[in-house]
């Protein structure tokens, strides 16, 4: 695995948790005021394509998505899911089994 490698995957996981951090809050926003909400898969799916450290901040900066059971285990679920993928990639990209 190449230090640009882990550039690109850092970048992107900046760039997901700014966009994810907009997302809860965007949401909390909404369900203050009544309004259309973001729909769950579209946070936790964020979440899962890098954004979840953007999300970790935004549920304890806005005190959203914190009480339901439902959505804090899918949420829990996704960055370990994230968390092993990306970890198996670096495994296999760093033994030479990339094949």
């Amino acid at each position: 695995m190449t230090g640009t490698t882990v550039a690109v995957y850092l970048a992107l996981v900046g760039v997901m948790s700014l966009v994810t951090f907009a997302a809860f809050g965007f949401d909390k926003r909404r369900a203050a005021a009544g309004g259309r909400r973001v729909p769950e898969r579209t946070l936790l799916v964020l979440a899962l394509v890098g954004g979840w450290p953007g999300a970790v901040l935004a549920r304890r900066r806005f005190r959203h998505k914190t009480r339901k059971g439902s959505f804090v285990i899918a949420f829990w679920v996704v960055v370990a899911l994230h968390v092993a993928l990306v970890g198996a990639i670096a495994y296999r990209l760093h033994t030479g089994n990339a094949g």
